[in-house]
């Protein structure tokens, strides 16, 4: 029986990390990782929920924001909001935008104040948002996943198929150490890459917690080289290896932005 226990606890500790490393796993893909019944992934899901490690949806696990330590969280949530500000200078007025699930991403509107700009995105927390004056933004339609606030489904991906952009803002799961962009949501992939390709120009929004991340979900397929904006303290490494295979990268720092620190 103590062998038995310490089995499950050493798998709990392995599917915690695993959740945090993805930030976000469906039960189907625990399942064939521990080699375990989805009816086992979901208890283990449920333990590790009432310990406060993590939030589940339907089909699937999220790390728990509540579980980060609050100064880190604080600093993170700092460095998305220099990230979305530092976005923002990269539109010009009367630019169409396409904008992925990412919150960091869809935030860049609330900067553009002064400029006229259209926006097309799958993230559903733009509704009851609200821009500023000349900022328009259209809602992809589609499928909400479990508790998710992302938009995803052929209907999502339809109607995105008949937008044209000038510039595409996405977030992402990770950039690995060999500056791969990563994707942990499998349905919003074909969105992500379709939005790359519908854009003239493209730019990954990622804070430093996701800069150099590995891991086993979906990388973007990128035949265009874009632009990376990050923060000062993404690790210089895998900045450079983005430089290398041709992607720009921008750094937000806080010096240059200290209306939003």
């Amino acid at each position: 029986m103590k062998r038995d226990r310490q089995t499950v606890n050493l798998r709990h500790a392995e599917m915690l990390a695993m959740i945090r490393d993805r930030q976000e796993i469906l039960v189907d893909e625990l399942a064939r990782a521990f080699d375990i019944s989805a009816m086992t992934v979901r208890r283990d899901l449920q333990t590790l929920e009432e310990q406060g490690k993590i939030s589940r949806f339907h089909g699937g696990a999220t790390v728990d924001v509540r579980a980060i330590a609050p100064d880190e969280k604080e600093q993170v949530a700092l460095c998305q909001r220099l990230i979305a500000r530092c976005a923002a200078t990269q539109v010009n007025s009367g630019d169409t935008l396409l904008i992925n699930g990412s919150n960091t991403a869809l935030a860049l509107l609330d900067h553009l104040e002064g400029k006229t700009a259209s926006a097309f995105t799958n993230n559903a927390m733009m509704v009851g948002h609200r821009f500023p004056e000349g900022v328009d933004v259209q809602l992809s339609g589609g499928v909400l996943r479990g508790t998710r606030h992302i938009l995803t489904g052929d209907l999502a991906l339809r109607n995105l198929m008949d937008v044209r952009a000038d510039k595409a803002f996405l977030g992402c799961t990770g950039i690995s150490p060999d500056g791969e962009i990563l994707c942990g949501i499998p349905s919003e992939l074909g969105i992500n890459e379709t939005m790359i390709e519908h854009a003239d120009a493209y730019f990954i929004l990622a804070d430093y917690t996701k800069i150099g991340k590995a891991g086993t979900y979906a990388s973007f397929h990128l035949e265009k080289k874009g632009c990376v904006i990050t923060d000062e303290l993404a690790p210089d490494d895998v900045l450079k290896r983005l430089r290398a295979i041709g992607m720009q990268v921008i750094q937000a720092r806080a010096a240059d932005y200290p209306e939003v620190c």
